[in-house]
């Protein structure tokens, strides 16, 4: 049971922190935006490089999920997992405060015929310094769906995923 919660939490994490954007500016040509993202879950890592957002930080703004599902993507996970992002993820950005929101993460994870879904909301992110990297707090994602083998929630731990946005 320990070994599907960490498919769910892995899968749910991984996608919370992807993006990258080709954003117009208001007064300019298009603006390259970047983001990779890292979460170790019972000794699971999922990482992902180079997703689309619609803006740069901090103008909120939302992860493409297209990005990072499509076929031969750059979602990779150890263990056998495999996730799929159900939302395109809204950020918020509190530079004054030094953190980051998400509205909500709808994610689907995979491990052999096992499929597991669950979603969280209103996740917070602590910017790590003076760059555009944040680490999560602890966070409860709740199943939505999948089989009875899944747990009916999941808590990912404090720094258990971070995201980049370069």
């Amino acid at each position: 049971m320990r070994h599907i919660a960490s498919l769910g939490t892995a899968a749910l994490v991984v996608a919370v922190t992807l993006g990258s954007a080709t954003t117009a500016g208001a007064a300019g040509p298009a603006v390259d935006q970047k983001a990779d993202g890292v979460i170790v879950v019972a000794g699971q890592t999922c990482t992902w490089t180079n997703a689309s957002t619609s803006a740069v930080p901090p103008t909120t703004l939302s992860v493409d999920r297209n990005t990072i599902n499509r076929p031969g993507g750059n979602l990779a996970c150890t263990g056998g997992i495999s996730a799929t992002l159900n939302n395109n993820p809204v950020f918020t950005f509190d530079d004054a405060a030094g953190t980051a929101r998400t509205d909500s993460i709808d994610i689907t994870g995979k491990q052999s015929f096992i499929s597991c879904r669950y979603k969280a909301t209103n996740i917070t992110w602590n910017r790590d310094g003076a760059t555009r990297k944040y680490v999560n707090q602890a966070f409860t994602a709740t199943k939505t769906s999948g089989s009875f083998l899944c747990p009916g929630s999941v808590t990912t731990d404090a720094g258990g995923a971070s995201m980049l946005f370069h």
